[in-house]
């Protein structure tokens, strides 16, 4: 069943805290917003650029770091401070005429749950309640910020018959 729902996948959406990060927000002595990103998650989503795989962020809150980290990524479309992410996600659906089936969505919380409960393929991460986990099909064995969205990436890129070539001809293996 996975494997199927796999290969209709043409959009990865990330929540942010908890997923692209671990999920802690520090404050440096001037009152700006740090944010740790795992560089392994990095390259996942610079392969789904390169197996032209398309990739959006939707996250309940606004933060230039997460807008820098995106733009270096190449990530397609960038929804800040949805506090209500259905409405947010409908919007960007019809933007890019695109299905719930055709989307993949990694969240990690309860504002996650109405997209999670509608995409082709919902996705969380260990720490997450057990009620987001019940509405997903994959549950990563790497927590957010750690490796979470690499995992997931690969897993995609490898049922879509993908992942082994790009590897092959971006690092001439």
């Amino acid at each position: 069943m996975m494997k199927e729902k796999a290969k209709n996948i043409k959009w990865f959406v990330f929540d942010v805290d908890g997923v692209l990060t671990d999920g802690k927000i520090i404050y440096d002595s001037e009152g700006r917003e740090l944010k740790n990103f795992c560089v392994k998650d990095g390259l996942g989503i610079y392969l789904l650029y390169q197996a032209g795989i398309n990739t959006a962020i939707i996250t309940g809150r606004n933060s230039i770091t997460v807008e820098r980290r995106a733009k270096e990524l190449h990530i397609t479309e960038i929804i800040q401070g949805a506090k209500e992410k259905l409405p947010a996600y409908i919007s960007f659906k019809e933007k890019y005429n695109i299905k719930d089936e055709e989307i993949l969505f990694i969240g990690d919380d309860y504002i996650d749950l109405p997209i999670l409960r509608r995409v082709g393929f919902p996705v969380s991460v260990p720490s997450a309640p057990d009620i987001v986990k019940r509405h997903c099909i994959y549950i990563t064995k790497k927590e957010g910020g750690n490796g979470a969205v690499r995992e997931v990436v690969e897993l995609i890129l490898d049922y879509q018959g993908k992942l082994e070539e790009l590897i092959k001809k971006l690092y001439l293996i």
